[in-house]
């Protein structure tokens, strides 16, 4: 059974990969086998999780790349190919939830509406659009987009990150029939995880206790826990998955 999980040989794109639940995944690869290409705008935090794999006996590239930007987008593409020769899997994370897109409908401007949008959805089509050649000649092509508990449910005050989730939700699905059988399209829809993204919410004690009230496992989630299902579905123990989302949630979807 661990031969399922082998990914030697296969070469792994992640954006938002500098830190968090990015660079979890990108060093959770990284130990399956695969070459993996950290890509995020800040080169300083993708150039350590690269050496980082590296010092481990692993194969890496930093590239650094801004996910709205297409001509970034395609240079790493680009670059992973003239490295590794291919680009097999890709993991779509890079996404953001900034304090200006936070509130009720009518406080919440429309420029930070599709500033969000453009980077939680749009660089997510982007990026996969950019890696279709390669991802449909490889043999088994996976396209992992972390998507959020947003995704499957509302979440109050969070318009346009729960509107971006959930339609990262809906590509998975609509990409996952059209690109049948060559190349699988899963999602993974996250509970609340401890990253910086979320240190307000572990900082307010109300908050945090509210979330974790809320979660029958009764915790954040740490970023490792989302990288072992991103290793699942890149493999071919998960041959037979597609269009699915995973929720790795603590169990805060099921009540």
């Amino acid at each position: 059974m661990s031969d399922l999980f082998d990914l030697s040989g296969r070469v792994a794109l992640v954006t938002g990969g500098g830190r968090g639940i990015g660079r979890a995944i990108a060093v959770e690869l990284a130990n399956a086998g695969a070459a993996v290409v950290p890509s995020a705008r800040s080169t300083d935090e993708i150039e350590a999780v690269a050496d980082e794999i590296e010092a481990n006996g692993g194969d890496a590239l930093a590239v650094s790349a801004d996910v709205t930007d297409p001509d970034a987008v395609t240079s790493a593409i680009d670059r992973a190919e003239a490295e590794f020769g291919n680009v097999d899997v890709v993991v779509n994370n890079a996404g953001f939830n900034p304090a200006d897109a936070l509130g009720r409908p009518e406080d919440v401007s429309t420029e930070s509406f599709d500033r969000v949008l453009d980077v939680n959805l749009n660089g997510a089509y982007e990026v996969t659009t950019a890696a279709a050649d390669s991802l449909l000649e490889s043999d088994g092509g996976s396209v992992i987009n972390v998507a959020s508990v947003g995704g499957l449910v509302g979440l109050p005050r969070q318009h346009p990150y729960v509107a971006s989730k959930h339609g990262l939700v809906g590509l998975t699905k609509s990409m996952s029939m059209d690109w049948a059988p060559d190349v699988r399209v899963n999602a993974i829809a996250p509970g609340y995880v401890a990253t910086e993204l979320t240190t307000g919410l572990q900082e307010n004690e109300e908050l945090r206790q509210s979330i974790i009230d809320r979660t029958p496992l009764e915790r954040f989630a740490e970023p490792e826990e989302i990288a072992g299902p991103a290793v699942f579905l890149a493999s071919d123990a998960a041959s037979y998955v597609t269009g699915s989302v995973l929720a790795v949630d603590g169990g805060w979807t099921s009540r």
